[in-house]
């Protein structure tokens, strides 16, 4: 305890923060308690976002490559704290060392990604039908944009959209999950020393940060003066989030559920397809948006995978996720325990069979905290058990025939989130990716659906909520467009050939 103490101090945590608070804050490792948090006043809601909204009247005039700099000394002091902040993230949430250390990570390249993108918000020029006129679009700065993260990454997450909208014009309000406070804090504290660096450019209210619960949320979901929410979590959430936004004609960031396959042809290397397996069914725990919940196997094939799968899975080292050689650490709480039992449960009463796994180990040492052996079902069709997302390391096995019968196998589920299929046949690859293919915003061939990257878009269809955050053109999101038409004649011609008077 000690230690992490001097960890957070490092990261900027003074211990003065962490008692006298009402948020109790529990390590997923050992279920220690770790801080008691204090919560920001409801009542103070209102000027939080009153600050925000005076912030952005001045940011939005500072150039866009000066907002940059501000990312780019971001980007530093993550770099200087990535061990802190990723002992934090192992700490709190329970992530073994090297995903610790690998979601600080994607704070520093997104970092770097809005850099270069500062120099780069782009509009367009447009032929206009009339002569002696030009159609331009441009970009600008939309507003204050309140980032509401999720546990299972608690660092990255916030660092994506705040580094985007930064760099877009807008001031952000973090309100990191009650359950992974600490990272979000540690992450923050970071940004807060960059601000200090950029100096006097960056107006007071630029970032804040509320400690909190539902309630705090809901009240920047709701005010007006928040421009765009990006919220990530559970499709239960989103439900309440999208109509709350859409209400008072927000913008909203919505990165939901996630219930991810992959397609194993006969064409694929087996070899390869497990290790793939291995990371995206049980990293985190299978606590990932993108961890694989659906393996969907040719026939002539699927016992030969699972074959191969089962003394991998039965080989893997569960344990304290700051231990040398563990794989697989706890999940985040009891409820996520008693969600995979459950489902576990279900899997006979469906017909299914538990090839491995699904239940509680190293209760003796760890009697607080809630460790699972990774579990594998061969399921006989794709019941309404294996069409809901577990957040948990359950694997469902399925048999296909033909690749039309795996493809509407994939697709039939509510989510869209990531997606995959191993294969060395050219045909049945671009058949996967085709508009007949896979429906999810990310489909990928020879890895596994986990582990984007920051330069792509991220983000899913269908009950994933349908919108993007982090790279390719998802920072239009946080800026406004603005359709000029410019009149260099002397004449006014009307559009559309319009005569009047």
């Amino acid at each position: 305890m000690n230690d992490l103490r001097n960890v957070l101090e490092r990261c900027g945590i003074a211990a003065s923060e962490l008692s006298g608070g009402t948020l109790g804050v529990r390590s997923a490792v050992d279920g220690t308690e770790l801080a008691r948090l204090r919560e920001a006043p409801m009542t103070s809601m209102p000027e939080v976002v009153a600050r925000a909204a005076a912030a952005f009247r001045r940011w939005r005039e500072v150039p866009a490559p000066a907002r940059g700099e501000l990312v780019r000394l971001w980007g530093e002091e993550l770099r200087k704290a990535k061990a802190d902040i990723g002992h934090v993230v192992s700490i709190e949430v329970g992530k073994i060392a090297q995903e610790g250390l690998g979601e600080v990570q994607e704070g520093i390249d997104i970092c770097e990604f809005a850099l270069g993108l500062s120099r780069q918000l782009h509009g367009r020029t447009i032929v206009s039908e009339r002569p002696g006129h030009r159609i331009m679009e441009q970009y600008h700065p939309l507003g204050p944009v309140a980032v509401i993260t999720a546990f299972n990454f608690p660092s990255a997450v916030f660092a994506w959209n705040a580094a985007i909208a930064l760099v877009c014009g807008d001031p952000v309000v973090f309100k990191p999950s009650e359950k992974a406070p600490l990272s979000g804090l540690a992450t923050f504290k970071a940004l807060e020393r960059a601000i200090a660096r950029f100096g006097d450019r960056a107006p007071e209210g630029l970032a804040q940060i509320v400690i909190g619960r539902k309630e705090h949320a809901q009240a920047l979901v709701d005010s007006s003066d928040i421009a765009l929410v990006s919220a990530t979590g559970s499709t239960r959430m989103g439900r309440e989030v999208g109509p709350r936004v859409a209400a008072r004609f927000g913008r909203r960031i919505l990165e939901l559920g996630g219930n991810n396959a992959m397609i194993v042809t006969p064409a694929a290397d087996l070899d390869m397809a497990l290790r793939a397996i291995l990371f995206s069914a049980v990293g985190t725990a299978g606590q990932r948006c993108t961890s694989l919940r659906r393996l969907i196997v040719h026939r002539t094939v699927k016992d030969a995978l699972v074959a191969k799968l089962l003394p991998a899975y039965e080989s893997l080292r569960i344990g304290h996720p700051l231990e040398q050689g563990t794989l697989v650490g706890p999940l985040i709480d009891e409820a996520a325990c008693d969600t995979l039992r459950h489902a576990v449960a279900e899997v006979e009463q469906q017909g299914g069979r538990i090839l491995t796994g699904g239940e509680r180990v190293l209760a003796d040492r760890f009697p607080n905290a809630f460790y699972v052996r990774p579990a594998i079902a061969d399921m006989p069709a794709q019941t309404e058990l294996v069409r809901r997302e577990t957040f948990g390391p359950l694997l469902y096995v399925l048999g296909y025939d033909d690749l039309d019968q795996a493809i509407a196998m994939h697709n039939d589920v509510p989510q869209g989130l990531s997606s995959c299929i191993f294969s060395n046949d050219l045909r049945e690859v671009e058949r996967f990716l085709s508009a007949a293919g896979s429906d999810c915003g990310m489909a990928n061939v020879n890895i596994g659906p986990s582990g984007a990257e920051i330069g792509g878009a991220f983000g899913g269809e269908k009950e994933t909520g349908g919108d993007r955050e982090s790279g390719s053109d998802a920072w239009k999101q946080y800026m406004r467009r603005s359709t000029n038409t410019i009149n260099f004649s002397t004449e006014l011609p009307l559009a559309q050939g319009i005569e009047f008077g």
